[in-house]
């Protein structure tokens, strides 16, 4: 007699609404057909839950994953041939953490479509609550790479980036957040919470957090991709890295490392910053321009922005402590373009003094360059909200946003307020 479980009633009962708490039901049981109370806010013993979706393998047509719903990542998860993988506001895909490793990857003429907002965004996160439990996000393209012979495999799923098209698209990254991530596939690779191989400018990534992953928050193997409102947060080694020749642009970064006493482990470096490892003047030679940044470590005798191995680049507008050597340059080739003015550091402060390896390009340089301060004492609302007036406006290139102030998130306009952000 029962549907759903236990909706189903007998006819004739005895009517005690002349109580005020009782409602008059004439009928022997509790969940009448015509008037199912229990719809929308219970799970019915016995009937079986909704089967959470697994992702896993690899796609070759596009596939979408739904707004609102939660998914499975059990291993690797590979977007091949074209496909795209399009995820709608507020999917959450949970990393099994079930004895394989957890990632997902995106190969060359593939993308993703990851749109969230800031009050719904996408989160991947794993069962495991803790640095290094899955393998994040990898996306590999066309863009230019200096690798010997243009090409490269990627670290983790061995897929070929690299190419001469640096206004490839893979797609677009919006309001995303990725935690936990950092598995060590063994001592030498170890997997970042976004990592871009060969990335070109045609894709999107702003308003992305890297959480607490025993690796790099974001990392670039060249590429020219563009990135404007991230944050990378207690990442294990560097909140932001590149590698191998990448010249994009990036404004409005945070990075901020938690003390190591809160986190259970120590961070590295909160830029890492090379042309390229083992040859530094390999070409295309690294050559990002970044404007307002505000980078916050935890303290220690680590370096802060570490610029070396032959890299050249632009900094603007940018807050640098919370390191026992805030900015450091090393290399003959990464001095001598900051000597000659091929890279510039301006309107840069830092809590102490620049610290130079070689000696070509020195502290007392540094100082004497448009709008850079040393020794500075910074106060923060909010874990990192505040700025110091002066700036470099760089809104004729139609990327940078007119900012002329050193700093990435003004008091009073928070760019990272909203659920899309974990603290």
């Amino acid at each position: 007699m029962f549907t759903n479980g236990y909706v189903g009633t007998i006819e004739g009962g005895k009517n005690l609404s002349d109580d005020s708490f009782f409602t008059q039901a004439a009928y022997q049981g509790a969940v009448p057909a015509s008037n199912d109370w229990t719809q929308g806010w219970t799970l019915k013993s016995g009937i079986a839950e909704e089967t959470i979706e697994e992702l896993k393998g690899e796609i070759t047509t596009s596939k979408t994953l739904t707004e609102g719903k939660t998914y499975y990542l059990t291993g690797e998860y590979k977007v091949k041939n074209g496909a795209t993988l399009k995820i709608e506001p507020g999917v959450t895909i949970i990393a099994k953490h079930d004895d394989i490793v957890d990632y997902i990857l995106v190969e060359q003429g593939s993308k993703i479509d990851a749109q969230g907002t800031a009050e719904n965004p996408i989160v991947m996160t794993s069962e495991k609550k803790e640095a290094g439990a899955w393998g994040g996000i990898h996306i590999c393209g066309y863009a230019h790479t200096n690798v010997a012979g243009g090409t490269g495999s990627s670290e983790i799923g061995g897929a070929i980036y690299g190419g001469n098209n640096d206004a490839d698209n893979s797609g677009t990254l919006r309001y995303v957040r990725i935690e936990y991530s950092g598995y060590a596939f063994d001592e030498e690779h170890e997997a970042n919470g976004f990592t871009f191989y060969g990335v070109g400018n045609g894709t999107t990534v702003e308003y992305c957090q890297a959480y607490q992953g025993s690796d790099d928050g974001f990392e670039f193997f060249g590429g020219s991709v563009n990135i404007k409102y991230c944050v990378s947060t207690s990442c294990s080694d560097d909140s932001f890295d590149w590698t191998e020749g990448w010249n994009g642009k990036a404004q409005f970064l945070v990075a901020y490392q938690e003390a190591a006493e809160t986190l259970g482990y120590d961070c590295d470096c909160l830029l890492e910053c090379d042309n390229n490892g083992t040859n530094f003047a390999a070409t295309p030679v690294a050559h990002p321009i970044l404007a307002n940044l505000t980078l916050i470590g935890n303290g220690g005798s680590k370096q802060g922005v570490r610029l070396r191995a032959g890299t050249q680049v632009e900094l603007y507008n940018t807050l640098i402590t919370g390191k026992g050597q805030p900015l450091t340059v090393e290399t003959t080739e990464t001095e001598t373009a900051l000597k000659e003015g091929v890279s510039k550091l301006e309107y840069v402060a830092i809590s102490k003094t620049l610290s130079s390896k070689e000696g070509i390009y020195t502290n007392d340089m540094f100082a004497a360059a448009t709008g850079n301060l040393t020794a500075q004492n910074f106060t923060w609302e909010n874990l990192y909200e505040g700025t110091i007036d002066g700036g470099k406006d760089l809104s004729a290139d139609s990327f940078f946003t007119k900012a002329e102030y050193k700093g990435a998130v003004k008091t009073g306009d928070n760019w990272t307020s909203g659920n899309w952000i974990k603290q």
